[in-house]
């Protein structure tokens, strides 16, 4: 990672106003979505923004929130004097994750059980990832049903047209890759588990094993669900 990508700049625009974030990693990105700034992508650069319709002082406090949560885990943050402070909140591991967890296991997975094992959690019926995004689309949906905008039921249309037309494809296909893993029952042939034993006929004793392929890194276990407040 570039050590640039660990500096970031939050401050009151002089020109337009508009409290701004600008600089950082993709990690530091969404530090600051969580906080409540809004992303905006141009050609030449990514930055953020305090949401519109915000009072100074609540852009205030969003920018301190933001440079406090920043810090806490180790970004360099430049800032306006109002919005610099002291503060170092704890921080919990996001839902994303455990998610992201399911790809190391599937790195490290040496057979076609233990991809078929992290794919259930994914594609399980009732209660897989899969089927909770789905959960969310129409939740959303029905939330701007609600909203009583004039572009609400258009919104809502096209969320349940995902979640209707869309996400089954991606739940079929990967449901499908799942279960032909599931009955396959073979190593991978292109990893194999290194023992650490040296075999008898292995003239070369002294080596510290048998194993051929450079030594994998063991996934760490998965991080715990968060136990702070909802954000």
């Amino acid at each position: 990672m570039p050590l640039a990508d660990r500096f970031l700049d939050i401050r009151r625009d002089p020109h337009t106003d508009e409290v701004l974030a600008r600089g950082g990693d993709p990690e530091a990105h969404s530090v600051l979505q969580r906080t409540g700034f809004v992303p905006i992508v141009r050609v030449h650069e990514t930055y953020h923004r305090a949401p519109t319709g915000l009072a100074e002082d609540e852009e205030s406090r969003l920018a301190t929130g933001a440079v406090a949560r920043l810090r806490a885990v180790g970004y360099h943050v430049d800032c306006d004097t109002a919005f610099d402070t002291q503060a170092r909140p704890p921080s919990y591991p996001p839902l994303g994750a455990t998610v992201a967890h399911l790809a190391e296991r599937i790195r490290a997975a040496t057979t076609t059980e233990e991809v078929a094992d992290a794919l259930t959690e994914v594609t399980a019926a009732h209660d897989g990832i899969l089927a909770a995004l789905g959960e969310v689309l129409i939740a959303t949906a029905e939330f701007y049903d609600e909203l009583g905008e004039a572009a609400g039921p258009h919104i809502a249309q096209r969320l349940r047209y995902l979640a209707d037309d869309r996400l089954p494809v991606i739940s079929t296909d990967l449901g499908d890759t799942r279960n032909a893993l599931a009955d396959r029952h073979a190593p991978h042939t292109g990893r194999s588990t290194c023992t650490e034993v040296v075999s008898a006929a292995e003239r070369e004793r002294s080596a510290a094993c048998a194993c051929p392929s450079p030594p994998r890194t063991v996934a760490a276990p998965p991080p715990p669900v968060a136990a702070g407040p909802r954000r």
